[in-house]
């Protein structure tokens, strides 16, 4: 039965008390956290390392880049093109022979209506030398999960975090499979889809805390021992860190309402940035071990109307000096994509499995059953569903 508009919208205005109120009050608390950083970002690194001192731990952030910063706070990117066409030159000027590389990955879950535990994993990678015979490389990779390898038990969804930590594993082994193959490393780029930092991971179990963080690392340790530009890409970031560090500097009220791309969005212009600051959010973080202070991350403005993206690096990146080039690689590869990494774009629909390539899926699992004998049972709703599709 199709939604009901009128109860929608009666219950809304029923609301509408509860919704003016959040707003009011958002609205106030994020004018005074811009204010605060106007104020904190437009001082020298110095004095905000200044400000830092009996901060308690962890600080959300800590500052790491002076340079040319302006009274706003805020890294100007120093490119203004009057047309397309510019754009376009300014980007084959920093990309052609810069080899780009992204993985993504997609999941068919084990399912109840399934009498077989099993799960398929796939993942896609797009690498671009950006060469001008337009060459590129895009494959795929798949992997089985047995019933032995999932175990669910009673909880089924620990079956399905199963299949997310796998997952995570291949689509890290595919990209320190790139890092080691690297011919010129300093040409190089390698896009990680999502924070370098594995904060989602919190909320689970010590054993699935462990396989994420140890896979992130073994990601992070390749990229400097091969010295392997990394950034962490989020596009849509709801991170606190530096409204945490403006709690504690700027003697702002402690809030998870606000996050820190809506304080410094009104800040940035297309291709502008945050200073580079040092991830201090503590948490899993401390489970990183010996990189546990070994995380960076800027906002950059890559659309006009969005908030700014969140760019993780592990800081060997900058202290080698290379920061701006891969800034403006990522810039490049934006403006390629149409305000999203092209390489990201094209990894993801590359791994993606679509509806019907589950129906493929199911029909050579049911095939392969009949043939070894395996009783493999549907249930009803799934083979309605399927009929009806």
């Amino acid at each position: 039965m199709p939604i009901s508009p009128s109860q929608i919208r009666r219950l809304l205005e029923e609301n509408k008390d509860a919704f003016s109120g959040f707003n009011l009050q958002t609205y106030e608390l994020l004018k005074a956290y811009r204010q605060g950083w106007a104020e904190y970002g437009s001082l020298p690194l110095d004095q905000r390392l200044g400000r830092m001192k009996g901060v308690p731990l962890p600080a959300g952030a800590r500052p790491l880049e002076d340079g040319a910063v302006d009274n706003k706070g805020v890294v100007r990117f120093p490119c203004r093109w009057a047309n397309r066409e510019e754009g376009h030159d300014w980007v084959r000027q920093v990309l052609t022979g810069i080899t780009t590389f992204a993985v993504d990955g997609s999941q068919i879950f084990p399912s109840k209506d399934l009498s077989l535990p099993i799960a398929l994993i796939q993942i896609g990678w797009f690498e671009n030398p950006h060469l001008p015979t337009g060459s590129y490389k895009k494959d795929i990779r798949l992997e089985i999960l047995t019933p032995d390898d999932l175990k669910t038990g009673p909880q089924e969804q620990l079956g399905d975090r199963r299949v997310n930590i796998r997952r995570f594993e291949m689509e890290i082994e595919r990209l320190v499979e790139f890092m080691e193959s690297c011919a010129d490393s300093e040409r190089c780029l390698v896009f990680f889809d999502g924070s370098l930092v594995v904060t989602f991971a919190e909320t689970f179990d010590e054993e699935s805390q462990a396989a994420y963080v140890q896979a992130m690392l073994r990601l992070l340790k390749a990229s400097e021992q091969h010295r392997v530009p990394l950034v962490g890409y989020v596009d849509t970031s709801y991170a606190h860190d530096l409204t945490r560090l403006l709690h504690h500097t700027c003697a702002l009220p402690e809030t998870e309402r606000i996050h820190d791309a809506q304080v410094i969005n009104p800040y940035l212009d297309w291709g502008d940035r945050t200073p580079l600051y040092r991830c201090d959010r503590g948490g899993i973080l401390e489970q990183y071990g010996e990189l546990c202070d070994r995380i960076g991350f800027t906002y950059l403005k890559t659309t006009r109307d969005n908030y700014p993206v969140r760019l993780e690096i592990p800081l060997w990146l900058w202290e080698a000096g290379q920061l701006e080039a891969v800034l403006d690689w990522v810039r490049a590869e934006v403006v390629v994509g149409g305000g999203y990494p092209y390489a990201i774009e094209t990894a993801d629909q590359t791994a993606v499995l679509q509806t019907q390539d589950r129906q493929v899926f199911y029909r050579i699992l049911q095939e392969w059953a009949e043939q070894e004998s395996i009783k493999l049972r549907f249930s009803r709703k799934m083979v309605s569903k399927v009929r009806r599709r």
